[in-house]
This record gives C-alpha cells, sequence and structure tokens, in this order.
C-alpha cells in the first residue's frame, strides 16, 4: 500500500447495495470502500441474511454497516496517533436513506430499520460522519466495471 507525503490522513467513505441482486432468494448485497485520503484502506461486500422490502432499507444498513467500519476506523487511527480532525463523508447513492439519517422521527415505513438509523444518528450527531449524495452514471458505471473486468456469473449467456 502506497501513501502519498502529501495525504492529510483523512477517511471518507462509500456505501452502495444492491437491491434484490440475487434474483433466485431476492437478498441483497451491500458494500463499502473507505479510503485513507485517496488508498482504499478497507473494505467488504456480503449478501443479506434477509430480504430487504425496500431499497432505501438495504442502502441504509449498507450506512450503518459503514458508520460501524469508520469507527473502528477512527479508533485505530487514534491509538497510531492520527486522530481526525473533521467528520468522515459517507457518500451514498439514496437519497431516502439519507433523508431517514437526518430524521429523528420513526414511522411505520422505518420501524423495521429501526436500530440501524439509530447507529447511524449516533455517529451523525457525535460528529463521525458526513452523509453526503452521490451518484453514478451507467455509462461511468460500465466504464468502470469493464475495466474491472468483472463478470456476472448468475447471468444466462
Amino acid at each position: 500500500m502506497l501513501f502519498s507525503t502529501t495525504n492529510k490522513l483523512t477517511l471518507k467513505a462509500f456505501c452502495d447495495s444492491d437491491w434484490e441482486g440475487y434474483r433466485a432468494t431476492r437478498r441483497s448485497v451491500i458494500g463499502y470502500c473507505v479510503f485513507l485520503e485517496n488508498s482504499l484502506i478497507s473494505w467488504k461486500s456480503k449478501k443479506q441474511a434477509n430480504v430487504s422490502r425496500s431499497s432505501a432499507e438495504v442502502e441504509y444498513r449498507a450506512m450503518a454497516n459503514t458508520c460501524l467500519a469508520l469507527t473502528w476506523l477512527l479508533f485505530i487511527l487514534q491509538d497510531l496517533k492520527t486522530p481526525q480532525t473533521a467528520h468522515a463523508p459517507l457518500f451514498c447513492d439514496n437519497q431516502v436513506a439519507l433523508h431517514i439519517a437526518a430524521n429523528p422521527v420513526f414511522h411505520k415505513h422505518t420501524k423495521h430499520i429501526e436500530i440501524d438509523c439509530h447507529v447511524v444518528r449516533e455517529k451523525l450527531q457525535a460528529g463521525v460522519i458526513s452523509p453526503s449524495y452521490v451518484a453514478l452514471g451507467k455509462d461511468h458505471f460500465v466504464t468502470l466495471h469493464n475495466k474491472l473486468g468483472l463478470h456476472d456469473i448468475h447471468s444466462l449467456t
């Protein structure tokens, strides 16, 4: 792993999900990646154990998992005498999930994800994260997908 000498060593994270990504089971895949300035230091993708009711639910679960990873990394950086002085940007491509993070009111549509809501909101209020919207256009996604040489092993080609 190479780190530039000009890096400020600040964390930033991206999270995403693939709602109902596995067609046979309708289970979703969530994932995140965390950067220390421009260097990728942590990433994870995981198929969910349960079927999610909405894309917002699964995106919010991805945000919650990312918050936990950021919290763990902040403790490690603190132990290494590199404390973070600013909120860690957490980029998400689902505006509904971002609104749930900012809105402390629970209603019947968010009751089933209330625990994850508390995790994300706690980190937001503590100044650990700063959620932001980010969108990746289809053309840019396809270009990156092709560069990585990814193939859908479940497709019928």
